[in-house]
């Protein structure tokens, strides 16, 4: 009968013990998912962070170059713009003006006019392309300070006739991740092309300006942003994140999490579920031993009967054992607080999606509120131009509409037709009837938003004013379509006024010229017809 009753007691702890094994396992394997998800998440939001950044200083750099004194690089005035500028922005170092040559024309320190920046790898690159150059660590060469240059070619009539040229303080950039915080044992780096630590939270003094060491260097250059668990410089596993440099990413970001410290938790319920199992299994196997068929059976079976009740999903059941059916009464009461860890961590996973979620709209907001800063700056710089302050507000707030749409839908891309019903909303509020717009359901990414967006604005504000929409008959044709992997975009005004070619171009036409970037191969085209502006611009549509 003891041997029997030992076969019972084992059998019915057997299924909790498979439980205990496999839950032991999901968990692990869950927690480390889940901890890889968060370290690419919390890498992807620090690019993100770092790209609005760098996005933000080119538009002021787009809005400085546009002012007369920089366009025409007179030096009597240009030292004064540049110095209103750069007060107003608190991360940056100084403001720039070189010629083709790279010798300076003003800048925001009154440095001696003529002193050479030839010899700076990113006023080389910005004389050769029409694109924001990020540059890599650089040591100021008028304030001696670590910064990060940035810079873009000055144009005039097509031709580069110059650089304007600003650096964010690496100190400040610093302190932005320090503000925004990081977990305990956790640690966010991000570094130049070439590998060079221009920020990182912990230890800022002791890795800023060191080079990422050479094991780890292939993930600067990776092909795609992932995961891996690396033995850190200060000594720490972590389980660590990263973003590479890319064409739309110019810096390395990477976000850890100490390996020991995120699996604490499961590892105290880990000790705390063997302590409990091994302390029924005592209990049972004494049970076994002390008392009859009649006090053990019906109490194994009632076990069993909640154990098979919680794997079909019903996790609500429970023994309710406590203080019943003696000691088998507490290997019951064990089962009961196996399965209430079981639910609090569901309830965990469920808080944490939870959180990922307010994450996501905590970052739209973030983005909203440095498109305000820069309307705001927009205001203290054209305070004296209220038409020019009213047309970058709305060029601005059309950029926030992009960012609008892409935190409705998809991350990365958002749905053409929609980003053109939301660039006109605010633009055309009662000439609904006047527009037309068809094309078929095509997905463009989030470069492409920001800058259809801005275009589509500048189309339809400048068809209010001197187009087809400034005459009650006067009507717009919108339409679209892909071939080729690029998609094909039309906008005719029919109808309208008078069209008279411009004599020059004006801030708006060279933003809907200039508003995509070169990595989407745009083309654009505009005519100047007697019935109304035909205009066809081409771009690469989004990679799936």
């Amino acid at each position: 009968m003891k041997k029997r009753l030992f076969a019972v007691a084992l059998t019915a702890l057997t299924p909790t013990l498979g439980m205990i094994a496999y839950n032991e396992f999901s968990a692990r394997s869950e927690r480390s998912g889940e901890v890889h998800r968060h370290a690419a998440q919390i890498a992807r939001q620090g690019a993100s962070n770092i790209a609005s950044v760098i996005d933000g200083i080119r538009g002021i750099l787009i809005a400085t170059s546009a002012i007369p004194a920089i366009a025409a690089r007179d030096p009597a005035s240009c030292n004064d713009v540049l110095k209103s500028v750069a007060s107003k922005l608190a991360h940056i170092g100084n403001i720039i003006v070189l010629d083709r040559d790279g010798k300076l024309v003003c800048d925001s320190h009154d440095w001696a006019a003529g002193t050479s920046f030839a010899d700076r790898d990113y006023v080389q690159r910005a004389l050769k392309t029409d694109r924001l150059v990020v540059g890599d660590y650089t040591v100021a060469r008028v304030s001696s300070v670590p910064i990060l240059p940035l810079a873009m070619a000055l144009k005039e009539n097509g031709d580069t006739v110059g650089v304007l040229a600003t650096g964010v303080r690496l100190d400040w950039l610093g302190e932005q991740i320090q503000a925004r915080g990081v977990e305990p044992g956790g640690a966010i780096t991000i570094a130049d092309r070439k590998g060079v630590i221009l920020a990182r939270h912990p230890d800022p003094g002791r890795f800023v300006g060191t080079t990422i060491p050479k094991g780890y260097q292939h993930l600067i250059v990776a092909a795609k942003p992932g995961t891996t668990e690396v033995l850190s410089q200060d000594g720490t596993v972590r389980i660590m994140g990263y973003v590479p440099v890319s064409a739309e990413n110019p810096l390395y970001v990477s976000a850890g999490f100490s390996r020991s410290i995120a699996f604490a938790p499961i590892n105290r319920a880990t000790l705390t579920g063997l302590v409990m199992t091994a302390f029924g299994t005592v209990l049972a196997l004494a049970a076994a031993v002390f008392v009859g068929n009649r006090f053990i059976l019906d109490p194994i079976n009632r076990i069993v009967a909640v154990l098979e009740r919680w794997r079909n999903g019903d996790t609500g059941a429970r023994t309710q054992m406590q203080g019943r059916h003696g000691e088998l009464g507490q290997v019951g009461a064990s089962v009961d607080g196996l399965l209430d860890e079981l639910e609090v961590r569901r309830r965990e996973s469920v808080r944490a999606e939870e959180k990922r979620k307010l994450m996501a709209n905590e970052l739209s907001h973030r983005v909203k509120n440095t498109l305000a800063v820069v309307q705001a700056i927009a205001r203290q710089t054209y305070k004296n131009l209220n038409e020019q302050n009213t047309a970058f507000a709305d060029r601005v707030s059309a950029l926030g509409t992009a960012y609008d749409i892409l935190m409705s839908e998809d991350h990365d891309a958002a749905e053409l037709g929609k980003v053109v019903e939301r660039a006109l909303r605010p633009v055309c509020g009662g000439v609904e009837n006047a527009i037309s717009v068809s094309g078929p359901n095509c997905l463009i990414n989030a470069e492409a938003v920001s800058a259809l967006s801005m275009v589509v604005h500048e189309l339809a504000t400048n068809a209010l004013k001197y187009g087809a929409l400034a005459e009650a008959k006067g009507r717009v044709e919108i339409e679209w379509e892909t071939t080729k992997g690029r998609i094909e975009f039309f906008w005719r005004e029919f109808d309208g006024p008078a069209v008279v070619p411009p004599t020059g171009k004006g801030f708006g036409t060279k933003l809907i010229h200039s508003a995509f970037p070169a990595s989407l191969e745009p083309k654009t085209e505009s005519q100047f017809a007697p019935d109304g502006l035909k205009f066809h611009l081409s771009f690469e549509a989004a990679k799936s």
